[in-house]
């Protein structure tokens, strides 16, 4: 089965992750026809994703992502990176 990222992510799921969500939580969503989960800092930026279909018990078979956020001592981000971590079951 292969997924919408299939080891990059798209512009319209990076504008949704791009957004603030509840902070220190896991979120969960639909994108397109795919099951999404967000975990989210303290800040409420997504840093963990995990997208494919999800399962009765809504554990996402599919691909997992982790994000890198760097931000500079007054807060400006210096580096926001998505990286590929491979398929979950």
């Amino acid at each position: 089965m292969q997924y919408l990222l299939d080891m990059k992510i798209g512009e319209a799921l990076q504008k949704k992750l791009a957004k603030k969500y509840e902070p220190s939580t896991m979120v969960s969503l639909k994108f397109n026809r795919y099951d999404v989960a967000l975990k989210t800092d303290e800040e409420g930026n997504p840093i963990l994703l995990f997208i494919g279909k999800a399962d009765e018990n809504g554990t996402i078979k599919g691909d997992r992502y982790t994000r890198r956020l760097v931000k500079d001592s007054s807060g400006a981000v210096i580096k926001d990176h998505w990286d590929y971590k491979g398929k979950t079951q």
